[in-house]
């Protein structure tokens, strides 16, 4: 099967993958109405086609906290994405670097931020905070010292949402004997992976923090530390904790609110995700593509407004940009490329992102997306 679009890399990656970490990364929280909506809401939206104009030249540049992305997209931090290909993180950083646009590392990743850097450019690092402060003072040196140039603080996670799937596959509420022979299998039945990722990508541990978890456990276990860990105590404050210790960007990522968004501009953040964690937290939201012009009217040119959360195509870019996001973060596109064929499948899935947007700028008139506005929008109902 030759993948022309992110529902194919997903079928690849469904194929491909043990049922645990598909549905892993497939899945959202509660009955996924949110998760839908992400899609859906993008969807609805309907792009204003004009024609008879000069598009020999486009620019799809964009400059962002100091950096030039060449087109307004991201690779988002993902967790565990290194048990979906080998050396996960890795293979995304590479990909994202030769396509020109930033990969951001989550704190969960498999590889560490060490491991990344030494194999290209620093990433972006996604911090989630975590009760032990002083090992949070660590951690967060250590992004700095390996040079990531933005720290993308990620505030929709005091508590993991209840996801079913996840339940349902063994990959989470699953122990002892039983528990370990079903994911067992589960690996077993799936050859390729094996070879690839579990022979050949140890070690799997959750690099960034590895330190601070016992050695030798199972994925259960560190999903079950993670939930033990993370802090819901966590306020605005804590913002000035973060800031003490790192003196580059912040993007405060989760934000669906107004009131949240002009918090985080006195908080003193340059940035912000307009995210719902991928529909993977609190069902019911609504979509981020929805919050989007909201949040972007409420902190206007305060800080930078990404979003992330349903992303699919070129097209899908061109509407956030539109409604006021400086650029797009993408998750479970490249984590199902990732899945589907390692870091050549990632770079081909950015090419087709970029080819997309092409296509929508052209057929929209949009010779620059700095320009990108409302007007590139059409209202289905006039």
């Amino acid at each position: 099967m030759r993948a022309a679009s992110v529902s194919d890399y997903r079928e690849l990656a469904r194929r491909r993958l043990p049922k645990m970490f598909f549905e892993y990364i497939d899945g959202g929280s509660y009955a996924e109405a949110t998760l839908r909506r992400n899609v859906e809401d993008l969807e609805a939206i309907a792009l204003r086609q004009r024609v008879m104009r000069d598009m020999t030249t486009l620019d799809m540049a964009v400059e962002t906290l100091g950096q030039t992305l060449s087109m307004p997209v991201g690779l988002a931090p993902v967790g565990m994405s290194g048990m979906f290909g080998r050396r996960g993180e890795v293979q995304a950083s590479r990909a994202a670097a030769a396509a020109g646009v930033p990969f951001c590392l989550s704190t969960v990743g498999v590889c560490s931020v060490e491991e990344v850097v030494r194999a290209g450019p620093a990433p972006w690092f996604q911090l989630y905070m975590l009760k032990d402060r002083g090992f949070m003072r660590e951690l967060i040196a250590r992004a700095r010292e390996a040079g990531s140039p933005v720290l993308v603080f990620t505030v929709d996670l005091p508590i993991p949402g209840a996801r079913y799937r996840d339940v349902r596959s063994g990959f989470t509420g699953s122990s002892g004997l039983s528990g370990f022979l079903n994911q067992a299998l589960d690996g077993l039945s799936h050859p390729g992976w094996m070879w690839d990722v579990w022979a050949r990508g140890r070690p799997h541990t959750l690099g960034s923090v590895a330190g601070a978890v016992q050695e030798g456990q199972s994925v259960t276990d560190y999903l079950s530390w993670i939930a033990r860990n993370f802090d819901r105590s966590v306020t605005w404050a804590d913002l000035d904790f973060v800031r003490e210790a790192w003196d580059g960007p912040i993007v405060v990522k989760g934000v669906l609110d107004p009131q949240d968004a002009r918090d985080a501009v006195r908080a003193g953040a340059q940035g912000l995700v307009v995210s719902n964690h991928g529909g993977r937290q609190l069902d019911g939201v609504r979509s981020s593509i929805s919050a989007l012009p909201r949040v972007a009217d409420a902190v206007g040119g305060d800080l930078e407004v990404y979003v992330d959360g349903g992303i699919r195509s070129g097209l899908d870019v061109l509407k956030a940009v539109a409604l006021g996001a400086k650029a797009c973060f993408v998750g479970r596109a490249w984590a199902y490329a990732l899945a589907a064929g390692g870091e050549a499948q990632i770079a081909q899935m950015l090419a087709r992102l970029r080819s997309e947007l092409a296509v929508a700028m052209i057929l929209t008139g949009c010779s620059s997306v700095r320009d990108a506005g409302p007007d590139l929008l059409d209202r289905l109902d006039d």
